[in-house]
């Protein structure tokens, strides 16, 4: 089924999920009936209840919508949930949120963002720009926008932003007529075996950009070669080898003051009002493509000065002159040193970092990296690993991170001897990173350090 008008009645397992609530959101808006289970109750399911949408928390056939024309899943649903089972056996039609994204994006012009990092605050600062300029556009973000709290807006021009995700090869699924790519690291090794394997899916990504389409790439990728469409920019931070890069970069009370330069353009005292410096970065990717759109020049810098951040990326919790707690999903070595280096940027005080591993295959494979990456803090506190969809591998534990760490003042304690440290000792500036449940941590912490 890929007519979407002939949908009245959808239902999510997983609803609570960043990427389905933003597709619940996007049928509720069209009137569908949307409903769907997800197994706890968070802030996003609330908000999602709170529009009207119903929601279950215990599989239970009894509560399902039997009506459903059409039931999403995501790869984190275990194959045996009761739910799942059911609707696969009475012949409903099963599908995965990438192909309901494949079919919202099949008939629209489409700004897809790819990469093993910095897509979602890439993805958030474009779907910004475009509707503060009044270009306007359909937003499928992986986080919450602060600027309007949602992860999910629509639009009346036929343009959709949407965050490319290459877990399970989602991505695959899309049709960019703009496709950025911030990064192929390796990452998902579960599914992709080998960093080999990754690159090559990333330049499947590039290899679906429409005829005549333009590829946004970060400047030194491995494969920039084989990323071949119309058009193809990079981008960096600030090498001047790049098509696109920042210039001029100078800090006032905690904001970034910089000028974008391309080879046939400018814009100058760029503001941003984001903590770290691959932000900056993200934002030069941004603003490419807001000019490969041909939005003026005046638009594009007032948006990016505008722009409040993405919930979870480098979000100030605290920030005065005592304390400062800054709270990051970041779950890979790279987005660990990007963190890192961009509080570096920032302050000069003795850096603390709280860090949840996410996934024991990720911790295995990426051990080492994850070592590399925290020796940069002053002082690492570790929690037991998240496992989310992941059943416990063995002898892979957080002490597998830390005997690698050349860092002195390290250790590992469990949620509650962590918060009972940050009570005795309240550091005056701390991150705390990770992608798993470290976030349910991070208002009790806030009020620890006052």
């Amino acid at each position: 089924m890929k007519t979407l008008d002939k949908i009245k009645n959808i239902y999510f397992i997983g609803i609570g999920g960043i990427g389905m609530s933003a597709l619940a959101r996007y049928f509720h808006s069209k009137g569908v009936m949307v409903s769907g289970y997800d197994r706890t109750r968070t802030d996003l399911t609330i908000e999602l209840e709170l529009a009207g949408i119903t929601i279950h928390y215990k599989e239970d056939l009894n509560l399902i919508a039997k009506e459903a024309d059409v039931v999403v899943y995501t790869p984190a649903v275990p194959l045996g949930h009761k739910e799942l089972t059911y609707y696969r056996a009475n012949s409903y039609n099963v599908v995965k949120r990438s192909d309901v994204l494949q079919w919202i994006t099949e008939g629209s012009t489409n700004v897809c963002v790819g990469g093993t990092h910095g897509k979602t605050t890439t993805t958030t600062m474009i779907g910004h720009i475009l509707r503060h300029s009044g270009f306007g556009c359909n937003a499928f973000l992986g986080g919450i926008a602060a600027n309007y709290n949602t992860n999910f807006w629509s639009s009346d021009n036929n343009v959709c932003v949407v965050e490319a995700d290459e877990y399970d090869r989602s991505f695959l699924k899309l049709s960019p007529d703009v496709a950025v790519i911030t990064a192929m690291d390796p990452d998902h090794l579960d599914i992709y075996g080998t960093a080999e394997e990754v690159e090559n899916a990333f330049v499947q990504f590039a290899n679906r950009v429409k005829p005549g389409g333009c590829i946004i790439s970060k400047h030194g990728l491995k494969r920039t070669k084989d990323l071949k469409a119309a058009h193809h920019y990079t981008y960096s931070f600030d090498d001047s080898n790049a098509d696109v890069y920042a210039a001029n970069l100078k800090v006032v009370k905690g904001s970034y003051h910089f000028n974008v330069v391309a080879k046939d353009w400018k814009i100058e005292d760029v503001v941003l009002n984001m903590g770290g410096l691959h932000n900056i970065e993200n934002a030069v990717a941004a603003i490419a493509v807001a000019k490969y759109l041909k939005i003026e020049n005046e638009k594009i810098r007032v948006a990016v000065e505008d722009f409040k951040g993405v919930k979870r990326r480098f979000e100030y919790v605290v920030k005065n002159d005592a304390h400062v707690l800054i709270d990051d999903y970041a779950h890979h070595p790279k987005e660990l040193e990007a963190l890192i280096k961009g509080v570096r940027s920032i302050y000069s005080d003795k850096l603390t970092v709280i860090f949840q591993p996410h996934l024991y295959s990720r911790t295995s494979d990426l051990a080492d990296g994850f070592a590399e990456s925290l020796d940069l803090a002053d002082e690492v506190i570790l929690l037991p690993i998240y496992p989310a969809r992941e059943l416990q591998m063995e002898g892979v534990e957080s002490e597998m991170i830390l005997e690698r760490m050349k860092l002195t003042n390290k250790k590992v304690l469990s949620k509650e001897d962590m918060q009972q440290w940050v009570k005795d000792n309240k550091p005056k500036l701390l991150v705390m990173a990770g992608a798993g449940d470290i976030d349910v941590l991070v208002e009790p912490v806030s009020k620890l350090i006052g």
